[in-house]
């Protein structure tokens, strides 16, 4: 094992912690999706907790949260970013030991969340459900984090910082505030603790964090992974990269301000829910602005849709940003949240971001790194990539276009009264009447987990081949006259 990773690693940069990440991105892509499809099930056929309280829907549905955000998106983020970097800086990480830290750390992070959230060990705060031991490890290796990747532009040979690089700083640094800020609590055991803020003010701070983990996290992070690997696989310049870099600080200012339209309706003072509203919807430019930039990268590269499926990857993935990103402010809209608010809508806007945006940005720039991390000249089977391209799309569809229907039926029912000022439906009613679409969901949701295994397989297909020149013989075999 040991020959095969010296053979493996770059004489110049650290090629070993960025192929640990990007394998287990794959491997927690897999973990997290398959605790979805299983708790979508139960939202079918909810007899599927088998009446055992780690295997409830409250439980499972915080670690399949955890899992496809930190587990696999963050796996992604960092495998990218440690390799955007050296490329970009031209320049070996700035500790190799620190960085094989930043791995091992976040995966005891990882594996620890998925032991206590079973058993129902929580903050109960979304998106930070992990109590205060585990807050302060997650903590520790993203300092170390940020250590590992601004050490790196501070050592580096090229003058210029890509911008890719301002995307990926942003994100490690915004996201280390996030983190601790809304983490600060009261220990009261080694399980158990209280958050130092109270009532109205720690769901302001709460959603401060939860929507900024979208816009750090989610957003920003990847929106460094389109700036490189767009370009690199399209073949192509970035369309204007002063309108990246004005895409990057316009994003930076407004989306800190959105989160408040989480709150709508609530005990939050009502200048605080417009504010959140307003900066929401002024949040649509910039956001389009970015999705702009990387579709108009491929002019003049766009015949490479045809024969390329990691491309394809790429921009329909900026397309689902698009989307979701316009969808996101209109649903911040006061009227428009009356109606979406609590329902399955909400569930389809953020799955829109997650598996067509996140998901599908990540895989595609994972295909592109697996070769280049395992010494190949290409994946083992550019037809299963297609085949997972199609999947993922259908799946996503399927998805999205389910809790869509079921959530505008949702609030309309809701809001249904008779002459007499009496309610119309029952919830009862409501819950029944969202059957089918859970199943649509649940086929959607499967398609998707399906071609995660696809993808495992033709990594370790890729990876397990013996050499490169083996593989350059086959191919001139398979090309040669008969």
């Amino acid at each position: 094992m040991s020959e095969l990773n010296s053979a493996l690693e770059h004489p110049k940069y650290n090629y070993k912690v960025v192929r640990q990440f990007a394998v287990m991105t794959v491997v927690w892509g897999i973990v997290g999706m398959l605790v979805g499809v299983w708790i979508a099930a139960q939202l079918a056929w909810p007899a599927l907790n088998f009446d055992l309280p780690w295997l409830s829907f409250g439980r499972l549905r915080p670690l399949h949260t955890n899992a496809v955000i930190f587990a696999f998106g963050g796996s992604a983020l960092f495998a990218t970013s440690y390799y955007v970097v050296q490329r970009t800086c031209q320049v070996r990480l700035i500790s190799d030991k620190l960085a094989a830290f930043t791995f091992w750390g976040w995966q005891l992070v990882i594996v620890a969340a998925a032991i206590t959230l079973p058993l129902g060990w929580t903050s109960s705060k979304e998106y930070a459900e992990l109590e205060w031991p585990i807050d302060i490890l997650i903590a520790v290796v993203w300092v170390s984090y940020a250590i590992v990747f601004f050490g790196t532009i501070m050592k580096r040979k090229a003058e210029h910082i890509y911008v890719a690089n301002w995307f990926y700083g942003g994100f490690i640094v915004t996201v280390a505030v996030l983190h601790i800020l809304n983490s600060l609590a009261i220990p009261v055991s080694m399980t158990k603790s209280y958050s130092i803020y109270a009532g109205t003010v720690d769901a302001m701070v709460q959603w401060w964090y939860g929507h900024n983990a979208v816009g750090f996290f989610l957003t920003a992070g990847f929106l460094g992974m389109m700036y490189y690997f767009v370009p690199k696989q399209a073949e192509r310049p970035v369309y204007s990269y002063r309108l990246s870099i004005v895409h990057f600080w316009a994003l930076v200012a407004v989306y800190i301000w959105a989160g408040p339209h989480h709150l709508h309706y609530t005990a939050l003072p009502n200048w605080a829910q417009s504010l959140g509203m307003v900066m929401s919807i002024i949040l649509l430019a910039p956001s389009w602005g970015g999705m702009i930039n990387g579709i108009m990268t491929l002019s003049g590269a766009w015949h490479k849709l045809r024969t390329d499926p990691i491309l394809r990857f790429l921009v329909v993935s900026l397309s689902f940003y698009g989307m979701s990103t316009f969808e996101g402010p209109m649903m911040s809209i006061k009227t428009v949240n009356a109606l979406s608010h609590y329902t399955d809508w909400t569930i389809g806007h953020v799955h829109s971001g997650a598996l067509g945006w996140v998901a599908m940005i990540s895989i595609g720039a994972t295909y592109h790194l697996i070769p280049i991390l395992f010494g190949r000249q290409r994946m083992y089977s550019i037809g299963l990539i297609n085949a997972h391209f199609w999947m993922s799309t259908i799946g996503t569809v399927l998805y999205i276009a389910s809790m869509w229907v079921n959530g505008i039926m949702q609030g309309l029912m809701w809001r249904a009264y008779n002459q007499d000022g009496t309610l119309t439906y029952t919830f009862v009613e409501s819950v029944a009447a969202s059957h089918p679409g859970y199943l649509v969901r649940l086929v959607g949701g499967f398609i998707f987990f399906a071609g995660m295994l696809v993808m495992a397989y033709n990594m370790y297909m890729t990876a397990t081949r013996d050499t490169v020149e083996e593989e350059d013989e086959q191919a001139n075999a398979n090309t040669a006259p008969a």
